[in-house]
């Protein structure tokens, strides 16, 4: 049907027909879907916090443990060092890129809460094999379980809440869920501090048995949470659609009409769509494609799994005891968190791209700040016998809180509001995939290769991603427009008035041909937002027969 083709691919600035209120329900439940974040962000806290602690460290990895702690001759930098250690850490993502290739198709199928419900119970099963581990290969196999949880669960909530939030709001309660995972990872940054303290070395198997809670709670409330509109429609649920529709906005049936129509055509046009796949690859979506992997690459490419995987062993490695870099990772998370709020505040008042120009300027400067004060005091050849004054820890641990807060609150959140709020209906499932396939595909690699990375370009490592944080920087300020404000269903609007991205979009179409396709659709829609509803049937045909 042309006609359909034709209504997705355009988008009016008609956000005022879309109702903007926050219900109370609407938040209620972006809020509980929110949670995913927490089984995300304690399984992120929680592993490096255990490779830091003696116990763990002798069972799993012996090699280490002699490294770190018996030969005072190594290089800081080097401290922790092992392939075997960090394919602990890695083997979760490159587990959750393959998830969230196949959790595209089951959050179409099924639905947004079915995928977040699958990914609850394989996270759990995952905990468990880590809780009781007594070889690395339980360890392993347990991380890969935690991973294909993860991957259904960051594939499926950002799209939930950007679905379920009105236009007005949908940064601050899509935001939500990145405030989740960073609360995640400050509540295991506390609870690996306490579990140290355990005598006879059973106290990592608290910790990561703890992952169990988030993984329960997510469970529980996909089980509970109502689908999404979207999600309703897909699945031919049409009263019921406009039902929760009318619900989470709060308003009456008749102040519904254009966003239910809207969202009718779109799912209407993606049942057209044979391989969302190869449809992603169509020129119109080229900008949407191109932020879909750029996006959560570059995310990546800030460096702040620096501090998120590693926070403990890199405090480590910067001369802090064991018991001190773990108490640092606490106020690392503590500032994340905080500094999250910001993002949750700003982003639909102040705009996605000035958060994201800020906070790369002010990455930038702290790495660089970073690299020349380890640079001056210690060199590339930190031994063991060069122990950090006080004074001095406590300025780089200040700088990376720096760093830390302004990831927080610009590429942290905003690196998985905008993905999940810029794709159109029938790709929205696929590409949002794509861009968590890009995401687990990024985090691996600079997992996997991190400790090698510190141990090769010592101070040098600060330096390496700052040069990322600059072009992406460059990048946001020349090539991504503003999304504040604009209803999901009319994000390509934003595309045609690019400077550069409006020579990929298709020419504006006749308007008619979207009212001539709603009306095919016979549903009760309101004359102030769709007059064609009104016509007569002479008209009307008219109209259909031009098609």
């Amino acid at each position: 049907m042309v006609a359909v083709r034709r209504h997705m691919d355009r988008r009016d600035d008609d956000s005022e027909s879309h109702p903007s209120k926050m219900t109370r329900f609407d938040f209620i439940t972006c809020v509980f879907a929110a949670m995913g974040g927490l089984m995300f962000g304690y399984d992120i806290g929680i592993s490096g916090g255990v490779t830091s602690m003696p116990d763990f460290l002798k069972k799993f990895f012996p090699a280490t443990y002699r490294r770190s702690k018996l030969d005072s001759s190594n290089n800081r930098y080097c401290k922790f060092n092992s392939h075997t250690l960090t394919l602990f850490t890695s083997s979760l993502y490159l587990a959750a890129l393959a998830s969230s290739l196949i959790a595209a198709a089951a959050t179409r199928r099924l639905g947004r809460k079915m995928s977040m419900l699958i990914g609850g119970l394989v996270f759990l099963a995952g905990v468990v094999f880590n809780a009781i581990a007594m070889q690395v290969w339980m360890l392993i196999v347990g991380r890969l379980l935690l991973g294909l949880g993860v991957g259904f669960a960051i594939q499926s909530v950002p799209i939930y809440l950007s679905e379920m939030a009105p236009y007005k709001h949908r940064g601050a309660l899509n935001n939500l869920f990145q405030l989740s995972i960073t609360l995640g990872i400050l509540i295991a940054s506390v609870v690996n501090y306490f579990t140290a303290k355990i005598n006879g070395g059973w106290g990592w198997r608290v910790s990561l048995g703890g992952a169990a809670v988030p993984a329960v709670l997510l469970s529980a409330v996909a089980w509970i949470l109502p689908n999404t509109p979207n999600s309703m429609i897909e699945k031919g649920e049409l009263p019921q659609a406009r039902e929760m529709l009318r619900r989470i906005r709060g308003v009456s049936d008749d102040r519904i009409e254009a966003e239910f129509g809207s969202l009718v055509a779109a799912s209407e046009a993606a049942k057209e769509v044979p391989n969302p796949w190869i449809n992603l690859l169509q020129r119109k979506y080229r900008p949407q494609l191109v932020m879909a992997v750029l996006i959560p690459a570059f995310q990546q490419l800030t460096g702040i799994n620096l501090v998120m995987f590693y926070a403990p062993l890199l405090f480590q490695s910067l001369g802090f005891g064991s018991r001190a870099s773990l108490f640092s990772a606490v106020i690392s998370g503590l500032v994340n968190a905080a500094a999250t709020l910001v993002a949750v505040y700003g982003t639909d008042r102040w705009g996605r791209r000035k958060l994201f120009l800020e906070g790369g300027i002010q990455m930038l400067v702290f790495q660089i700040s970073l690299a020349v004060l380890m640079a001056i005091k210690y060199g590339a050849t930190w031994t063991e016998s060069q122990f950090p004054h006080r004074c001095y820890s406590i300025i780089i641990v200040i700088c990376l809180c720096g760093y830390v807060s302004a990831f927080a609150w610009s590429w942290g959140p905003l690196g998985w509001l905008l993905p999940s709020e810029i794709f159109p209906l029938e790709i929205r499932s696929t590409a949002q995939s794509l861009a968590v396939s890009v995401n687990m595909l990024f985090t691996f690699i600079i997992a996997e290769v991190f400790l090698s990375m510190l141990c090769g370009l010592k101070f040098g490592i600060f330096i390496f991603f700052g040069a990322f944080v600059a072009i992406m920087t460059v990048f946001v300020y020349a090539f991504l427009p503003e999304t504040k404000n604009i209803p999901i269903e009319n994000m390509t609007a934003v595309w045609k008035k690019h400077w550069y991205w409006k020579r990929f979009m298709p020419e504006q179409d006749n308007v008619s041909d979207f009212y001539s396709f709603v009306n095919t659709l016979e549903l009760p829609l309101d004359a102030r937002y769709f007059p064609t509803a009104t016509q007569s049937e002479g008209k009307r045909g008219k109209i259909q027969n031009q098609r």
